[in-house]
Parts: C-alpha cells; structure tokens; sequence
C-alpha cells in the first residue's frame, strides 16, 4: 500500500537566532526563525508530510511546543524520531519532494547537504529526496523578507498486515 502526504509550515523572521534549514546554518546577517525548536521549516514540513502519510497526525501532536524538554530541539533529531515512528507502523519513505520559499538568502549553495540531511535522517538514498528554493518576487510575507515557508510531499509505503 502506497500512500501520499503533504506537509506545511511557515515561522517569522526575527534577529539574534540562527538560520536553520533542512538541517544546515545558513549565514543570514543574524536573521533566523522564530519557534520553539531551532524552526526549521524545512525539516518541520518534511515531518509533517511524513506524519500526514501514515495518518499518524502532526508534528505538533508528537512535539508539543508546550513541552520544555523540546525547548531549541534540533529539528533533524525531531525527523530521525518521526522516521522511527513511521517504521513502528509498518511504513518506510519511498521520495520526498520539498520546496522553501525565501526572498533571501539564495540557498542553492546549501541543497545538497539539506537532501543528503534529510536522507540520512529517513533512511532513504539523497538521490531520493528533493529540496527546491523559490521566491515569492517580493509578494506576500516571504516576499517582504518577513518570514520563510516551505512545503513537502511525500510517498510512503506500507508493508502488508
């Protein structure tokens, strides 16, 4: 059994925090995201497309941001734990497909290590994962710098019971 998912998520651009993305600090005149973990959203649509697939929920469900102990979590740690929980239920990732949306910083420097992050994370072949970059042409939030979002699409599979 196959199965499709999608996942979301967008955080504000604030200074004094690091720029995390898809697992890599991307130097960014010390603009980074808000959030509760590291806001990696990248990482955070990825898992809720993984979680969405297996109807499993999301990752606010899993990693509550009213929970202390997820305070500065590192969102690749937060992938791995999703890909464990995929594999409890019987499923394993076949591709994900991602995209980021930021008027700036150019990103294609950083893909490579953001898919080869991702992969290892989910147990699956880089050559399997895809990270795109786009901006917004200066529209809407992320065009006005404000904040970055992404999405995510997936394929799991699911071993027969």
């Amino acid at each position: 059994m196959i199965r499709i998912g999608h996942g979301y998520d967008v955080h504000r651009l604030c200074e004094g925090r690091r720029l995390i993305l898809g697992g890599v600090e991307i130097e960014n005149n010390g603009m980074g995201l808000l959030g509760h973990s590291d806001a990696d959203v990248l990482l955070h649509a990825v898992s809720d497309a993984l979680l969405g697939a297996a109807a499993l929920g999301d990752i606010g469900k899993h990693f509550p941001d009213t929970d202390e102990k997820y305070s500065g979590a590192d969102s690749l740690e937060l992938l791995r734990a999703v890909a464990v929980l995929l594999g409890e239920n019987g499923y394993s990732v076949v591709n994900i497909d991602s995209t980021v949306l930021a008027e700036a910083p150019k990103l294609a420097p950083y893909i490579e290590r953001m898919r080869e992050n991702i992969a290892n994370a989910v147990n699956i072949s880089a050559d399997c994962v895809s990270v795109k970059a786009t901006t917004e042409e200066g529209l809407g939030f992320t065009g006005a710098k404000q904040g970055i979002a992404a999405h995510a699409v997936c394929l799991v599979e699911r071993e027969k019971i």
